[in-house]
């Protein structure tokens, strides 16, 4: 089940749901389930449910679809699976004699498990989901999203009535529902590469938070709750030795791998030949009797036969020759797409309709291109090993940020600090980051917000109008990192710098970038994807074990590596990492930078957002500083190509 969306009228609302206005919601998230759909409307027109199914090759479901338990008094519908399905029926099964319509139909599961122990149920789930559940009987309706946020939930109150859905583009067809920019989503969107929950970049339009739900009645009442956080599970292993924790990962690392498949469909792997991708290759095909499909992309040009690593050089090298062998080894059905700048140029206007929102993130590209290589192979289930980096101190931007961090801890006094501010204002540009991390630590702020972030406070002051600048002239983006920061102070075991910087990445940049770019990128293919490394249970785990032990020697992803050596080969294990990305900066040299050029400056011409002469002059920097400019041009050109498409 891969695409969900109704709307609850309130008692003081005139409006009704019709089969019409239902289906066109749901009709926009066809690309999440192409293989059925279905609908339900209560006989009042207040309340409507909407599916779309994705099969993964299981047999077919029952035909009356939204679910409902034997005496109709609840319905629901759910985006994802439920992983651990038959430990929770069995235990139903102990309790009272429920009568199943099917061998594993994770909305029915749901549904009898919210008969018998309500909206605590959730605590018993293991997988990826977001489910709308509508209580007749207490005129409720609960929004659900999974714990780590793997899933999305939106949703919107006005005139009368909330509408949820999978994807925003659903909530767009409401004719009710207007289309203005959420300014302040744009100015944290320029840092964070996305828009942090709860907000949108549609004024109106929100995101239900990752190990949260949402309660409305039909009086229009709305409650909001977090049902997890990590930091209330976590068990500090202090006194246990690397051996047994190494042991203790590898343990339930390859538990949750075993258990994120589909049953009787085949199951693939987006392989890039690291160690994450790698790993979760062969822990998949260690216990299965068929060999799994793997799928890769590399790119044209930077591809060099002699030494098959890439042009030294490249802003981004090919991996594939990794992958072959990883996916040799374990005799893995192997699939591989290598894509140059027009296969951007012809999917660009879909990655945007894709995304919904701008995402700053080139691996958007290869993700698409992966959901797509993996259907047009037949496989519509995949793994991805997002989230070992943010779990096991795998980003080179970490162990700099933690250094950073632990120096601001030694006794150096605060007028000493603000002295060597004003120093570094004199020295260098004050709107470079090395600037911006030292006012964090003289302010009290926490020096790490999250990793990579886009435009720092001051340069986004510089590039946005006139009229933003006042707006924001006391505002920046710890706005969106301090309620966070908030709940760690109050409930984290020990403030551990490291431990910090996990739990604002579990609650802020892997759920509303990472795995956004992930599901919408590769659900825009009808092919859905689980992420392993961020099975709750296995969060947990990672977060207990202390700072020391996972970043000893300064190694990254010490502890992980620890654990799978033997079981992964050496040379996979100790290459030097590359994520996932695209050679964007060859790219915008190419056709993309002229492209940009129209697609930027039209879209300051006609907003009041950006100052023309300043981002186009920031544009005229692309030469003399690649990297950072290349980055910071993608972010404005997505902005741009998504005012274009949804606002214009």
């Amino acid at each position: 089940m891969s695409g969900i969306a109704g709307t609850l009228t309130f008692d003081s609302g005139r409006f009704r749901v019709t089969e019409r206005y239902l289906t066109a919601m749901a009709d926009t998230l066809t690309h999440r389930g192409p293989d059925g759909a279905g609908a339900w409307i209560a006989e009042t027109g207040r309340i409507g449910l909407a599916q779309r199914s994705l099969a993964h090759g299981e047999p077919p479901k029952p035909a009356h679809q939204p679910a409902k338990n034997p005496n109709g008094t609840l319905r629901a519908v759910l985006d994802g699976q439920i992983f651990n399905y038959w430990d929770v029926r069995r235990e139903l099964d102990l309790l009272s004699e429920w009568q199943w319509q099917s061998d594993h139909w994770n909305t029915e599961l749901v549904l009898h498990a919210f008969e018998q122990w309500g909206i605590d149920c959730v605590q018993k789930f293991r997988g990826i989901f977001t489910f709308a559940l509508w209580d007749a009987g207490q005129q409720e309706l609960w929004l659900v999203r999974d714990r780590i946020g793997i899933k999305s939930m939106f949703y919107s109150l006005h005139s009368g009535r909330l509408s949820f859905a999978s994807e925003i583009k659903a909530l767009l067809r409401d004719p009710d529902q207007v289309r203005t920019v959420n300014e302040e989503a744009v100015y944290h969107y320029l840092t964070f590469h996305a828009t942090p929950a709860p907000l949108t970049m549609f004024e109106g339009i929100k995101r239900l938070q990752g190990g949260c739900w949402l309660r409305v009645n039909s009086r229009g009442d709305v409650r909001e709750e977090r049902y997890w956080d990590v930091l209330d599970h976590l068990t500090p292993l202090d006194r246990v030795n690397d051996d047994e924790i190494a042991a203790q990962v590898l343990q339930e690392l390859t538990t949750s791998i075993q258990l994120q498949v589909v049953p009787e469909a085949p199951v693939g792997v987006f392989l890039s030949g690291g160690l994450d991708s790698s790993t979760n290759a062969i822990l998949l095909a260690a216990n299965r009797s068929e060999p799994i499909r793997t799928f890769t992309v590399g790119y044209e040009g930077d591809y060099d036969p002699e030494n098959k690593l890439g042009a030294k050089g490249a802003s981004y090298r090919n991996e594939t020759l990794f992958a072959h062998r990883v996916a040799n080894e374990i005799s893995a059905v192997h699939a591989e797409k290598l894509l140059g700048i027009d296969d951007l140029i012809d999917i660009f206007p879909q990655l945007i309709r894709c995304q919904d929102e701008p995402i700053a993130d080139p691996g958007c590209i290869p993700l698409y291109y992966l959901g797509q290589l993996a259907r047009d192979n037949g496989v519509s289930f995949c793994h991805s090993g997002e989230g070992a980096d943010a779990l096991f101190f795998g980003g080179s931007g970490q162990r700099t940020l933690l250094k950073l961090q632990h120096l601001n801890d030694r006794a150096v006094p605060g007028a000493l600090k603000r002295l060597g501010l004003v120093g570094i204002g004199h020295l260098a540009d004050r709107e470079r980051f090395p600037y911006e991390r030292l006012r964090r630590a003289v302010e009290g702020e926490a020096i790490y917000w999250a990793g990579g972030e886009l435009f720092t406070d001051a340069e986004k002051m510089r590039i946005l109008s006139a009229r933003l600048r006042r707006r924001f002239a006391d505002f920046t983006s710890w706005q969106a990192v301090k309620p966070i920061r908030k709940r760690f102070e109050e409930k984290a075991p020990a403030r551990a710098h490291l431990l910090w910087m996990n739990y604002v990445d579990l609650n802020l940049r892997s759920p509303e970038w990472l795995l956004t770019r992930l599901d919408r990128m590769t659900m825009g293919n009808g092919c859905e994807v689980c992420v392993p490394y961020l099975d709750h249970k296995l969060v947990e785990l990672a977060l207990s074990i202390p700072e020391p032990v996972r970043t000893r020697n300064g190694t990254s992803k010490y502890i992980l590596k620890k654990a799978v050596r033997g079981t992964v080969s050496d040379e996979i294990i100790d290459r030097e990492k590359q994520g996932l990305g695209a050679p964007i900066h060859e790219w915008f040299l190419d056709r993309l930078g002229p492209l940009a050029r129209v697609e930027i400056e039209a879209f300051c011409r006609e907003t009041d957002i950006f100052e023309t002469n300043e981002v186009m002059g920031l544009l005229d920097e692309q030469p003399n500083r690649p990297v950072p400019r290349t980055r910071q041009t993608w972010g404005l050109l997505n902005m741009a190509l998504w005012w274009k498409e949804y606002i214009k």
